[in-house]
């Protein structure tokens, strides 16, 4: 099986591992920082706040952003659940915008329709989550601009993105955001594991962030409410959590983090060989925002299915039979029971179930060969043209 995604873990990664199981500190050592601080530098941020995954990253953002009962956060209804949880985790009330129909990001014109309407309402949201779906980022200016004409909070969901673009900038510089969120899950561009990172270039949300992530515990006397007792005291300032990334994971990440430029090279040269070889096929290719330069985690395509005379899911399950590890990216969160319950409708936003129905990932990882991505393409003509 030719699988949609998978990591790469060389020798160097292995080593750095082994390095911290001989050393004193398996948590909270000198590696963790030491990768905050790589990251921040790589992507030009100024604080990165490690974690124990990107769910925990968004939770912990929308915490210090503020958000709780009677609060709205609005995302895309195209990305996976936790981009919507992480609101209702801290009892705000959720809500979604409708895709793009060609970059298939949160839409800009169907975002500033929502606003007035929710202005004229009362119910303004007080955080919307942009999500980069597939690694594009979203029209982040356009975002940012209503976000700043309504008074709403920005957290960039860019599990997908590390080592993209945005005009020219890596995503995650924060010039359109509060706080931008990364992911480390072993089949995303680099991996911790499992791990995620926020990143701000405000002091007191890091602050907060840092707070949040170990139990609310604080043993910066600035932060405390009365003098220290001793050298062994410390206060709980907050309700936090037990969210912390490890050492292990750290020295990981450190290692990975020196190939990330090379590994987002390796999917566009892929993502452009796909282009060609599927240029006649019944199907869309992903398009490129001229804006962007996207992380490329996923290479989604959408099927003609009118010129095909198999169903979706036909197609589907007949490129899992012949080995391909296809998968869908996915299922529109407002179609969840879960959210079903709360009274969304599966046509409240047509966009994405237009999008869904048609949507297949194709195999693609920075040590795939030209040879797998032929076997990929022919067994994919095979199919549609069967």
């Amino acid at each position: 099986m030719i699988p949609y995604g998978r990591q790469d873990i060389t020798q160097a990664d292995i080593d750095a591992v082994i390095d911290v199981l001989g050393s004193d500190f398996l948590t909270q050592g000198p590696k963790v920082p030491a990768f905050e601080a790589s990251l921040a530098e790589k992507v030009g941020v100024h604080h990165a706040v490690a974690v124990n995954s990107a769910t925990s990253a968004l939770h912990i953002a929308c915490l210090a952003l503020g958000l709780g009962p009677g609060d709205h956060l609005w995302t895309s209804p195209v990305t996976f659940v936790a981009s919507a949880n992480c609101g209702l985790y801290c009892g705000a009330s959720v809500d979604f915008v409708d895709i793009d129909p060609v970059t298939y990001n949160l839409c800009p014109k169907a975002l500033e329709i929502k606003l007035i309407d929710a202005e004229r309402e009362g119910c303004l949201p007080k955080v919307i989550v942009a999500v980069h779906l597939s690694g594009q980022p979203c029209d982040m200016a356009a975002i940012q601009e209503l976000a700043q004409r309504f008074g709403i909070k920005i957290i960039e969901d860019a599990s997908h993105a590390i080592g993209g673009r945005y005009r020219g900038d890596y995503i995650g510089k924060c010039q359109y955001s509060d706080i931008t969120v990364f992911s480390f899950h072993p089949v995303k561009i680099i991996t911790t594991a499992e791990g995620g990172v926020a990143v701000t270039n405000d002091d007191h949300l890091a602050q907060r962030m840092n707070l949040f992530r170990s139990h609310g515990v604080t043993r910066d006397p600035a932060l405390m409410t009365h003098e220290s007792d001793g050298p062994w005291y410390y206060q709980q300032v907050e309700l936090g959590f037990n969210y912390r990334m490890t050492e292990l994971q750290a020295a990981l990440g450190l290692s990975q983090l020196e190939r990330l430029d090379s590994y987002v090279a390796r999917r566009h040269s892929l993502a452009r060989r796909y282009d060609q070889l599927l240029a006649d096929l019944p199907l869309t290719c992903p398009w490129q925002h001229p804006d962007s330069y996207s992380g490329l985690h996923l290479y989604i395509v959408r099927l003609h299915l009118a010129e095909i005379s198999r169903s979706h899911r036909e197609v589907f399950e007949a490129l899992r039979e012949a080995g391909i590890g296809v998968n869908l990216h996915y299922i529109p969160v407002h179609t969840q029971p879960y959210y079903a319950a709360m009274g969304f409708e599966s046509d409240d936003f047509p966009n994405a179930m237009a999008y869904y129905r048609e949507a297949i990932s194709l195999p693609m990882f920075q040590t795939m060969t030209e040879q797998q991505q032929d076997e990929v393409v022919e067994v994919l003509k095979r199919v549609l043209t069967a």
